[in-house]
């Protein structure tokens, strides 16, 4: 068995962790430590996890794992390896943004599998993608990696309210999301320097801008990206493209149709759908921010590291309609 830590044990992706890894087949909790709730059980925080486990969060760090899991706010991983000196037997997988980006990276693998799976495999330290740079990025990976992306490339994306987190503010309240959508961020998001990272991989030559508009959500968890831009492809060249690139892909689906968001909730799919309109190629990519966004992806970066069937302990239901 395969003994893991979570720290940052209180929030939506650390009990979505938490529920994924209490089935996992191959692995036991250790320790889930939360400064906060030291003391209490876990199952008082997620509650979902009652009858499921007794564990008790922690105040302490045991260095007897193989496995740690960083679930904290972005800035906090880094503070916390610094304030921690843990064995370099220990692997991490950080689903916060401190390491995403080559110029913070050090030794951590970018962790998005449908780009680096070579490279995970081999991974000592991973830094989990974010959840909107993952739908992005896989609308875009297949044009990327065949030289086609040529012009600017126009993004959407709508979340649902579980991807601001679990602290309140001002539009995470239930009265002002019910029956609501809003528009963030516009253009500047943080998550395209990631995008960006990795279509420079694949396409080192391109030169076009990305124009991404966030938007928020009424519902819990999911996120619906689109993605155009101007090719010459046709849709049949378009589809086979996409139907290469992820042939390999444990979670990665293309849909024949135009999907529904309801379709990927709950699981650790991301599910695709290409056509041509005019002369633009329009993606539509679907995931659920809480699993393939974050915690399903993790779990699937750590089956990956320790040789593991990659889709262990993730075969997640759809919650369907």
């Amino acid at each position: 068995m395969i003994n893991i830590g979570i720290v940052g044990g209180a929030g939506y992706t650390a009990g979505e962790l938490i529920r994924i890894l209490l089935h996992h087949p191959a692995v036991r909790i250790l320790f889930v430590h939360s400064s906060s709730n030291a003391g209490n059980r876990v199952d008082q925080v997620h509650q979902d996890l009652l009858g499921e486990s007794d564990l008790i969060f922690s105040d302490e760090i045991s260095e007897d794992i193989e496995v740690l899991f960083l679930c904290m706010g972005h800035g906090k991983s880094k503070l916390f390896l610094e304030q921690k000196s843990l064995p370099e037997r220990i692997k991490i997988i950080d689903l916060s943004r401190d390491f995403r980006l080559k110029s913070d990276a050090g030794n951590y693998i970018y962790g998005l599998v449908e780009l680096n799976k070579a490279s995970i495999q081999q991974a000592n330290r991973i830094a989990n993608p974010g959840c909107f740079a993952t739908a992005m990025q896989l609308a875009l990976l297949p044009l990327a990696a065949a030289g086609l992306l040529r012009e600017d490339i126009h993004l959407q994306g709508i979340t649902g309210s579980t991807g601001a987190g679990q602290k309140l503010s001002p539009t995470s309240h239930f009265s002002w999301r019910n029956n609501n959508v809003s528009l963030y961020k516009t253009l500047r998001h943080q998550h395209m320097d990631e995008v960006r990272q990795s279509i420079s991989q694949l396409q080192s030559n391109y030169a076009g801008e990305l124009h991404f508009i966030p938007m928020r959500g009424n519902f819990t968890r999911g996120i619906l990206v689109s993605a155009y831009t101007r090719t010459d492809a046709s849709e049949a060249q378009l589809r086979s493209l996409y139907q290469d690139y992820y042939q390999e892909a444990a979670f990665t689906f293309i849909s024949p149709t135009n999907p529904d968001l309801k379709q990927v909730v709950n699981t650790n799919k991301a599910i695709l759908f290409i056509e041509k309109v005019k002369d633009q190629v329009v993606v539509v990519s679907l995931i659920d921010n809480l699993l393939k966004g974050a915690s399903g992806q993790a779990v699937q970066n750590m089956n990956l590291m320790f040789g593991l069937e990659e889709r262990m302990g993730l075969e997640l239901k759809s919650t369907g309609f």
